[in-house]
């Protein structure tokens, strides 16, 4: 239950982070962005299992491993995930990226033989739906497919790979320490790439503001940072489909946050969604199996 709260409070962070990122890539070009946040989120990351007691430096093998889910995890899923948006719309991208939860199921029957109920499978077809009728309900409709779709589906692939990875792996690293690991050396080929790509490095100035700068801390440390460290830590606890099931809560939290922050409308139908993603992730986080097998053992 404790790991299924703060799965909670990762999905808040993560949702109102669409928000903050929105503001700060106004200013800022999204792949420098993006490997300046995780370099930050990373460093954070470091020193809080220094203050937990489990940093430590990795073995030769151990680096191997960091660098191998850390491909996935960071540097595909990151780097191509922003070229993906770029290049497509926000509807087709909201309904792709919520694919990651049933890609994670499909790939965790097939490489750990997990077994998971058809009660469970139908939250997570619950859940999608639900993020299908709330994106679509921004009024632009499902724009016609595209190039960037192809990147955001291989953004959101990579990931559920990693996920996967780091379960079936099974590193003795702390994964709260993996993931500051993964961070750092992620976001320093994500710089290169925006290096080759001639990015503007002048543009992070505009982080000195202190109305960006409080924004960059808090999609950083709070989103990036606890978001990761705390959901790589729950894959390892409670397995990849059970903490995959509470990705669809972004959706959920994303239009709560373009609502309370940047003024966007919210229409029925979007209610109507989070109301299916909420249901999903009841159902297909086992809540509802666990009721019932509690129910028959009463009775």
């Amino acid at each position: 239950m404790k790991i299924y709260i703060l799965l909670f409070f990762v999905m808040v962070f993560w949702g109102f982070n669409l928000s903050a990122v929105k503001v700060l890539v106004s200013s800022i070009d999204p792949i420098l962005l993006t490997a300046v946040r995780i370099f930050v989120a990373g460093i954070s990351v470091l020193v809080i299992a220094y203050f937990l007691n489990v940093f430590r430096l990795p073995t030769r093998k151990e680096l191997k491993t960091i660098i191998f889910i850390g491909i996935f995890n960071v540097i595909i899923h990151h780097t191509i995930l922003s070229l993906g948006i770029h290049y497509t719309s926000g509807v087709n991208s909201g309904l792709i990226l919520g694919t990651g939860p049933l890609l994670t199921v499909i790939l965790s029957i097939i490489f750990l033989k997990d077994r998971v109920t058809r009660l469970r499978v139908l939250g997570f077809i619950l859940g999608f739906v639900g993020i299908g009728i709330t994106t679509v309900g921004a009024g632009d409709g499902f724009s016609a497919l595209s190039m960037g779709d192809l990147f955001v589906f291989i953004a959101i692939l990579s990931q559920a790979i990693s996920f996967i990875l780091i379960s079936k792996l099974n590193p003795d690293f702390d994964p709260r320490l993996l993931t500051g690991y993964m961070l750092v050396i992620g976001s320093f080929f994500i710089f290169v790439t925006s290096l080759f790509m001639k990015k503007d490095l002048g543009q992070l100035s505009y982080l000195f503001s202190w109305k960006l700068g409080l924004v960059f801390l808090f999609s950083a440390v709070a989103c990036t940072a606890f978001g990761h460290m705390t959901y790589n830590y729950a894959i390892k606890q409670v397995g990849p489909v059970e903490s995959a099931i509470f990705v669809n809560l972004n959706t959920f939290f994303s239009i709560l946050g373009v609502a309370l922050f940047l003024g966007e409308p919210v229409y029925m139908n979007h209610i109507g969604g989070m109301l299916l993603i909420l249901i999903g992730v009841f159902i297909g986080s086992g809540a509802m199996d666990y009721l019932l097998r509690k129910r028959r053992s009463v009775n």
